[in-house]
């Protein structure tokens, strides 16, 4: 068990590390990119129109090619998505979250690797695993986990 004076030490340096991220560079741009999303209503029609193809979509999986409607709803998919992915708000936010996932990934390694070198760290937003893909399914995704 740790001591108590050692325990309340590193509560406080954790909560100065968190207040540090949130005083952050990337974390002011990340709430910028957020709130100018939300703001856009071309975007968020983007958003909701992807959201509702995607249920269409996620009924469709189940069957998988055997659905009626599989090549349209996959085609309608993409499409969506893509319009949505290039809209400059939802791409700006999308580049935000990236840093921000990239600044904590880099201070877990961080904070990981101090403590010893066996410890595991996300990398690029992936869980915890030996390989990086951290989809838990054992490698039947099709990753190397």
């Amino acid at each position: 068990m740790i001591a108590t004076m050692e325990y309340v030490d590193i509560l406080d340096r954790s909560e100065q590390l968190g207040k540090m991220v949130l005083d952050s560079d990337v974390m002011t741009a990340y709430n910028n990119s957020q709130k100018e999303l939300k703001e856009d209503s071309e975007a968020q029609r983007l958003i909701k129109t992807f959201k509702d193809i995607k249920e269409n979509y996620d009924d469709v999986q189940r069957f998988g090619r055997y659905h009626p409607d599989y090549s349209q709803i996959m085609k309608q998919v993409r499409a969506s998505k893509r319009e949505m992915d290039m809209n400059d708000k939802v791409a700006s936010f999308k580049i935000a979250e990236r840093n921000l996932q990239k600044l904590l990934d880099e201070i877990s390694e961080y904070v990981a690797l101090s403590t010893s070198e066996e410890i595991k760290a996300p990398k690029d937003g992936a869980a915890l695993s030996d390989s990086g893909c951290g989809c838990g399914s054992g490698g039947s995704c099709g990753c190397a986990s």
